[in-house]
């Protein structure tokens, strides 16, 4: 009985300790990125975009869109990436072998007809069925094949690819128009990037029209609005801080810009597996280091990408558990580069990062639950030492989440009236309080549930984009 009490008390102090410093430890993370959103406002200011964008001599670029089951956004989605801002670039649709009308819909809206064309295959994949083209449409493909999975539909699109440099792109979402000349000016501007990273932003409630987002709404859906906390707080100030530290670890899968050899040369992305977008860019920064050459990977705050989030619990769970598993799956590949300071940053600030924090912190907060009341309850934590952490648990967590808003704010400000920013602040306060314990469940599923579905994506249900016909009800 003593040891099993000395166990909670010494526990409980720990979980006390971890809650107070990981929430430090963003906090902190948020003051670098403030600062290097300032600095990149200021750049963006004084330098040479207009001429970026008015430039023939611009990096052409691939635009690869893997498409399972994409019937409701895929027309929208590649109606957007033709009207982009950019002088030379093609679009690659891939087809996984989706199971409903993608296929069907894509080749009517597009009058497309199939090709003999002939594909350079610098990586495996499964079988091509056909490309097919348009001539009004000159720079778009698209490539039907048997599914394998997003990693072999990606790897599929690089060898259909005839630049340099290609972006991954998801069929759910809808980029700016000027979105691929700011990533590609780190290709331009540092010769040495093989991966740049662009920011992610929820599109669900807004309004789109033949692809071009018209106007942004707060979404109606509760689970949505938490989630644009999530994003802001994890792009804005996560990423970004990391980015600062050259010790950026993932690049979503939703949008990020690749330099095609240095992709082929480390066997383009790793098959079978559900979180290819961490594991291309650890074993880019591997096999980099391991070679000894200069490299550089980044995350950008500004080349917007808008996609849609899940507005059921249902899938909610989905995403949440498959990204944990994804995370554990690339953490134990790489355990290798773990405090290896051959690694540099990434082995030792952005792998102990992700281990310590993102994998096993979800764990060690939910134990805090159970056993810092129990420690209360049994009489060995003092009833102000109890209140006293959370307050500082609930304060430091809203505190980041309001300072991600204000990130927002003074940066980009893409939520301008009054009334979006004060509901955006009322949820920061809210989401710790339910919503945040929910998600920490569904990603420690993730982790008991790592074998079994380690090679299972799940299904989230896609939604069409609200369009203009209907804003008059939003």
């Amino acid at each position: 009985m003593f040891i099993l009490r000395m166990f909670i008390i010494y526990f409980s102090l720990f979980c006390i300790a971890y809650t107070i410093a990981i929430n430090i430890f963003y906090n902190g993370q948020m003051v670098i990125s403030f600062l290097d959103i300032l600095g990149y406002m200021k750049k963006m200011k004084t330098s040479d975009y207009k001429r970026y964008s008015e430039s023939k001599n611009m990096i052409p670029i691939s635009i690869i869109v893997p498409a399972y089951n994409e019937e409701k956004t895929i027309v929208d989605n590649i109606k957007s990436l033709l009207a982009l801002n950019y002088l030379e670039y093609e679009i690659i649709i891939i087809n996984d072998g989706s199971k409903d009308s993608t296929k069907e819909k894509i080749i009517k809206e597009f009058d497309l007809k199939k090709v003999n064309q002939p594909v350079k295959k610098s990586l495996n994949t499964q079988e091509v069925l056909g490309i097919y083209r348009n001539t009004k449409y000159e720079n778009l493909i698209f490539v039907d094949k048997l599914n394998g999975d997003k990693a072999d539909a990606l790897n599929a699109g690089i060898n259909v690819s005839k630049y340099p440099i290609f972006a991954s792109i998801d069929a759910d979402s809808i980029l700016e128009k000027d979105s691929l000349i700011k990533l590609t000016m780190s290709f331009v501007e540092k010769p040495e990037t093989v991966a740049v990273g662009g920011i992610i932003r929820i599109v669900n409630g807004s309004i789109i029209k033949d692809g071009e987002l018209l106007k942004m709404n707060i979404p109606k859906s509760k689970i949505a609005i938490f989630q644009i906390i999530e994003y802001l707080r994890a792009f804005l100030t996560g990423r970004t801080s990391l980015s600062r530290l050259d010790a950026i670890l993932i690049i979503s899968g939703a949008f990020g810009a690749f330099n095609k050899k240095a992709v082929i040369n480390c066997g383009g992305y790793k098959v079978n597996i559900i979180g290819e977008d961490m594991e291309i860019i650890a074993r880019l920064h591997k096999t980099m280091k391991d070679k000894k050459k200069k490299y550089k990977i980044q995350f950008l705050s500004e080349p917007i990408c808008w996609t849609q989030a899940p507005e059921s619990f249902k899938d909610l769970r989905t995403q949440r558990r498959r990204w944990q598993i994804g995370l554990f799956d690339t953490l134990l590949t790489y355990k290798s580069m773990l405090f290896n300071p051959k690694y540099g940053t990434i082995g030792m600030i952005s792998l102990p990062y992700y281990w310590l924090f993102e994998l096993f912190g979800p764990v060690i907060e939910f134990l805090g639950y159970i056993f810092i009341p129990l420690a209360y309850l049994f009489g060995l934590l003092h009833f102000s030492s109890f209140i006293i952490y959370l307050i500082i648990a609930f304060l430091l967590g809203c505190t980041l989440s309001m300072g991600s808003i204000l990130l927002e704010q003074v940066s980009f400000c893409k939520y301008a009236s009054l009334k979006d920013i004060l509901l955006l602040t009322l949820f920061a306060v809210l989401e710790n309080l339910g919503y945040r314990q929910l998600t920490i469940l569904y990603r420690i599923e993730g982790i008991i549930k790592f074998k079994k579905l380690r090679h299972s994506w799940g299904t989230i249900e896609r939604k069409k984009f609200a369009s203009s016909d209907n804003d008059h009800n939003m």
